[in-house]
């Protein structure tokens, strides 16, 4: 079995999507139909930059996602398959899992690009600048990270309540990603060595994504979702927060949005994809996924895909 998984947040960078839109008509569709939705010149950005541009949240989610479809479009158009005739299973990384259910036909292009505009610049909204903070865990199993996040999490200060210091992303067995208030994020970094973890780096993130602070980006997207409600999917998704197989649409709504406050399960999701009898799995638009992919699943087998010599490689293969 074959699952397609596309990535999240952080694989943004300047010239993204520029090589395959010069080699692909259906790859061009696809930025010019994201750009129209959005009303902005975004691939513009993607090729060009300034490259703050790009970072920001609110143009890094849509930008991502449109660097995987253009690559799936190119796939189905060009080289005439049907997903769904391909692959059982679909997953994506925190933002990527509106990749996902866009790939199986649950949004279509434009609303997805139009949701993820909303849910960048909600997230960014949620939380004042410099008040929240994220860090990686190296070395970290899930364990030894609940221990540390709980104990970063109570103030130095008697008498002061409890900050948020909560596991934002389970990556693979030993890569964990902490989210909460600046001061307790730093407080964990600093106290890594004390839960037999080897190390604990800062991230240069714009907000504190999937803890709690979050809740009012949760909100909009509730409404969002409401207004733009996913439709049937082609194929099986497995959620992020629950790290299960969904493809009852009503349930896939209620999980994005406890997506925005909730853990990302990808280790777990993974693992569960793995005893589904997934065997292949194929990042569309980036290559992050698949060392995480390895480490948690030992037989499997990873292909990345971004430009058209691996698109054309992989058309063969399947």
């Amino acid at each position: 079995m074959r699952a397609f998984v596309f990535p999240g947040q952080g694989t943004q960078k300047q010239g993204m999507g520029a090589q395959l839109a010069l080699a692909s008509a259906a790859a061009r569709e696809v930025f010019e139909e994201v750009d129209e939705a959005l009303g902005q010149k975004l691939f513009q950005i993607m090729k060009d930059g300034p490259e703050d541009v790009l970072m920001l949240t609110e143009n890094a989610q849509s930008a991502i996602m449109a660097n995987a479809m253009a690559v799936l479009r190119v796939l189905e158009r060009e080289g005439g398959i049907a997903m769904a005739d391909k692959v059982e299973f679909v997953a994506g990384h925190s933002l990527g899992e509106y990749t996902a259910l866009c790939a199986a036909g649950a949004f279509s292009l434009a609303d997805t690009a139009r949701l993820l505009k909303l849910r960048g610049q909600a997230m960014q909204a949620a939380v004042p600048e410099g008040a929240g903070a994220m860090c990686v865990l190296l070395g970290a199993d899930i364990a030894s990270a609940a221990k540390l996040a709980e104990a970063a999490a109570q103030s130095p200060v008697a008498g002061e309540p409890p900050q948020v210091c909560a596991i934002a992303n389970d990556n693979d067995p030993g890569q964990v990603v902490l989210s909460g208030h600046l001061a307790a994020i730093e407080r964990a970094a600093a106290m890594v060595k004390d839960f037999g973890i080897k190390r604990g780096m800062m991230l240069k993130v714009s907000a504190p994504f999937h803890c709690a602070l979050m809740q009012p980006a949760a909100d909009a997207m509730a409404q969002a979702l409401a207004q733009t409600p996913p439709g049937a999917l082609r194929v099986a998704l497995i959620a992020n927060v629950t790290a299960a197989l969904v493809t009852d649409p009503a349930q896939v709504q209620r999980l994005l949005v406890e997506q925005v406050t909730g853990r990302v399960r990808w280790r777990e999701s993974m693992i569960a994809l793995g005893e589904a009898g997934t065997e292949r799995f194929i990042e569309l638009g980036a290559k992050v996924l698949g060392p995480m992919i390895t480490r948690s699943v030992a037989e499997a087998h990873v292909t990345s895909v971004t430009e058209m010599a691996d698109i054309e490689a992989l058309l063969k293969e399947i």
